[in-house]
């Protein structure tokens, strides 16, 4: 399994809006077949790893990190093409979070008198489709915020200079997640401060969606994020002024109306949903303070990646300004995943519990 899951990461940002995943076919100890999904609309990964092995498979085991599929989509269900090759025993690391079909396909298997044993490597297989199992359920696409700041939480100086707080090592790592996430984002005030271009620039990467939040579409149509190729969506609430639309539009960009908030500003869940529908199943949010505040605020980050500089500017805009707590209890709460280094800075990943309960 350790092998197919790591098949399934090299599919990782190209399956959209399908999961990565990895199969192994093993015979008589020997591997004689592999393949990891590759894209969306393309063969599934126990298909090629099937094909791989060719009539080798016929009393081998398969190992495939997501339960091999048992309905008709893009192509044809995977199920039966395992029992046809004659597979002896399939080792599955987890089961389809998709309610609809959830263990129609290990069902199909035992029926067929195939022995399956689910759970094998189940946390790490878990852990590779997790945003798209929360799309699945949801709609909506999963949402990790990265900020890089000092140890007293800025993210820029007092007169607004942020390149580079972290280090190379760190930025590297912002790359790879651009290139593994479908969209990125981040507020009119950093595409107005920074002019980031929002690409991976990896060789063989991913570049993503990129999203900038512009209620009242207030962004040069110079910026760099129109002249890098692919899509960039400005998202802006109703009421906004057509002709700045058209303006931008003539730029390259899309523009996605957005219901206002109670602020007037983009409705963070309408916006959600809107991306979703666009078959965005990760998304990754980049700043500035406002944005981060807002997600915060609304309760939907899934996951935040905390990149921390040995270094303190003492004064300057913190990364996060909303909401305020007026107690102990009410501060928002976070479940630590890791903590390492990443050249001489220090990375803390963390799961969102919203508000502590004490």
């Amino acid at each position: 399994m350790r092998l197919a899951l790591a098949s399934a990461r090299k599919g990782l940002g190209r399956t959209s809006p399908n999961p990565p995943v990895g199969a192994v076919v093993v015979r008589d100890g020997r591997v004689v077949g592999e393949g990891h999904h590759q894209r969306a609309g393309g063969p599934h990964a126990e298909i090629l790893a099937l094909r791989a092995a060719g009539e080798l498979a016929r009393g081998a085991d398969l190992y495939v990190t997501l339960e091999p599929c048992d309905h008709q989509g893009k192509t044809p269900p995977c199920a039966p093409a395992v029992i046809a090759a004659g597979i002896a025993r399939v080792f599955v690391g987890t089961i389809d979070p998709n309610p609809k079909v959830s263990g129609r396909g290990i069902a199909r298997l035992r029926a067929a008198g195939i022995p399956v044993e689910v759970g094998v490597a189940g946390a790490e297989c878990r852990a590779l489709i997790e945003p798209w199992a929360k799309y699945i359920r949801t709609k909506v696409p999963f949402v990790l915020a990265k900020v890089a700041a000092t140890l007293d939480g800025r993210i820029a100086t007092r007169t607004g200079a942020s390149r580079w707080i972290t280090s190379e090592e760190a930025r590297a790592e912002v790359h790879e997640l651009r290139s593994v996430y479908d969209a990125v984002l981040v507020g009119s005030g950093t595409v107005r401060a920074d002019d980031p271009r929002l690409t991976a620039r990896i060789p063989g990467g991913r570049d993503p969606v990129r999203v900038v939040l512009a209620s009242r579409l207030e962004i040069p149509p110079s910026a760099r994020v129109f002249g890098e190729g692919g899509r960039t969506l400005v998202a802006c609430a109703q009421g906004f002024d057509s002709a700045r639309a058209d303006e931008l539009r003539r730029s390259g960009a899309e523009i996605v109306v957005c219901r206002p908030g109670r602020d007037g500003r983009v409705d963070l869940e309408d916006l959600l949903v809107r991306l979703g529908e666009m078959g965005i199943v990760s998304l990754l949010v980049e700043g500035g303070a406002q944005v981060f505040s807002a997600f915060l605020a609304a309760g939907l980050l899934d996951r935040l990646l905390l990149y921390l500089a040995p270094k303190v500017f003492g004064d300057g805009p913190a990364w996060a300004c909303a909401p305020a707590a007026a107690t102990v209890e009410e501060a928002l709460g976070f479940s630590v995943r890791s903590v390492r280094r990443v050249g001489p800075d220090v990375c803390i990943e963390l799961d969102a519990r919203g508000r502590q309960s004490g």
